[in-house]
């Protein structure tokens, strides 16, 4: 029996049911999050709440928990389906009220779900690197708010789908933003280089994590907009996302990276990144 968190309650996932006028299914009008588990412990637990809470005042959501008390409930999910490696996926909608674009008011509760997946780490992709393709930053003006609006991005991943690759990697009037599920950076000249973290990309945890080992490590990073032409000229490119961790991008528009192989600074910040996981959750 798999369960699920439905506004505080576990309960059989078959068992739970979500009302058809709920703002989430007819505006995508919400907020959410992916934590990853490792070893049945919540990696970086506290910074993925912070930006849920950070997501849900932008549009005006007031969740109904304290942080400490939402957290209590995503491990007591965890442990209830015994997961050892995989995901929370966790959202907030405005709830449940008539359909109209207006808010409704203060009478109308948000509604929780959560509930837990299997996912085992992308073992070979990290060692081996996958393939992306470049296309248009279509989304909307707020992408660092993490809302259910994810048309764009399911679009564009769409598209590398059908190309065979991994990645869709965004750009706006030819400047690199972010992959389609990911967060992007470049490698020149032994400096690292990312978009800065403004309403134009999510700032994503894995890419905060990776920030942090650089600093500690003295790895040089540049927080600067980037073109196509550099991403086509760099000498390594890598990937960060809850679920891809450090991921080395070896080809681009059917164009190898870094010989086709991981790059030497994509490696080495995997084994760092590796050793954040250890030192929170243990070995994996």
């Amino acid at each position: 029996m798999l369960y699920v968190n439905l506004n505080g309650e576990l309960l059989d996932r078959n068992n739970a049911s979500i009302d058809i006028e709920d703002r989430g299914y007819q505006f995508g009008d919400g907020v959410y999050e992916v934590i990853r588990v490792y070893n049945g412990k919540l990696f970086t637990g506290n910074e993925h709440l912070n930006r849920l809470w950070s997501s849900a005042a932008s549009i005006g959501i007031t969740i109904p928990y304290t942080k400490q008390e939402l957290q209590q409930q995503l491990i007591e999910l965890v442990e209830k389906n015994r997961l050892m490696t995989g995901t929370i996926y966790l959202q907030f909608t405005r709830g449940i009220s008539p359909r109209k674009h207006p808010f409704p008011g203060d009478d109308v509760t948000p509604t929780f779900v959560a509930y837990t997946k299997e996912v085992g780490r992308p073992t070979a992709k990290l060692e081996n690197g996958v393939k992306a393709m470049v296309t248009e930053d279509i989304r909307w003006l707020r992408c660092d708010i993490k809302s259910l609006n994810l048309l764009g991005n399911l679009l564009a991943n769409q598209k590398a789908a059908e190309a065979g690759c991994d990645e869709a990697v965004l750009h706006r009037d030819g400047i690199v933003t972010e992959g389609s599920h990911s967060n992007i950076s470049i490698v020149k000249d032994g400096i690292i280089q990312t978009h800065p973290a403004n309403n134009f990309i999510l700032n994503g945890i894995s890419r905060q994590v990776m920030l942090e080992i650089c600093n500690r490590e003295g790895i040089q990073v540049v927080e600067e907009p980037f073109s196509l032409e550099a991403l086509a000229q760099a000498d390594e490119i890598f990937l960060t996302g809850t679920t891809v961790e450090v991921m080395p991008v070896v080809e681009l528009e059917a164009k190898m990276i870094a010989g086709g192989r991981p790059g030497t600074i994509t490696q080495r910040l995997q084994t760092l990144f590796k050793a954040e996981i250890e030192k929170q959750c243990g070995a994996v």
